[in-house]
């Protein structure tokens, strides 16, 4: 029987990237789930896999963020796998449920991009900082109406050069997302 792990380990290992720094953030992935049999699962709290997706309008022109409440900042959509081993089902699951947009596709089922992020101590929840291993996906919008969920304070659609303006192109993992999703297609 395939070890659960398998379907993930067999993309992040077939994923190519030229960016030196996901380079080292794919190996240090692929050796977290390697040692980490419940690495889907939140209590597995030096880190777990999250699914993110980078959703994109139905021209392609755009990108939807959302301001994240607990973290303060935009983002791309995404979250915890919960036990699941289906990263794209979560990544899917994430934008749907943060958007209120149904009517999404995945652009390619490829990985688009990977990043390691510290999640801050959350002292309610008992949870010390912990690293997101997060495993990112381009999917498309078919509409740009969308519903606000309790997760976010705002949604916005942004095209390239108002993330420049609003200096959401400034950290590491998002720069290299949104260069990517640039200079696709």
């Amino acid at each position: 029987m395939p070890d659960k792990r398998d379907l993930l380990l067999n993309a992040l290992e077939s994923y190519k990237t030229t960016y030196s720094d996901e380079e080292k953030a794919l190996k240090d992935i692929i050796s977290f789930v390697k040692s980490n049999k419940d690495c889907f699962k939140r209590t597995s709290l030096k880190g777990h896999i999250t699914g993110s997706a980078l959703l994109i309008s139905p021209d392609g022109k755009k990108v939807l963020l959302t301001h994240h409440k607990k973290l303060d900042k935009w983002l791309q959509f995404g979250g915890h796998s919960d036990g699941s081993p289906d990263t794209w089902s979560v990544a899917l699951r994430e934008t749907i449920e943060d958007s209120g947009i149904e009517d999404v596709e995945f652009v390619t089922h490829d990985i688009f991009d990977i990043d390691i992020h510290a999640i801050p101590e959350n002292k309610a929840k008992e949870e010390p900082e912990h690293l997101h291993y997060d495993v990112r996906f381009l999917i498309k919008a078919k509409t740009e109406e969308f519903k606000i969920s309790h997760e976010s304070n705002e949604l916005k659609w942004f095209t390239f050069s108002e993330l420049e303006k609003a200096g959401l192109i400034e950290e590491d993992g998002l720069k290299r997302l949104f260069e990517k999703w640039g200079s696709f297609g």
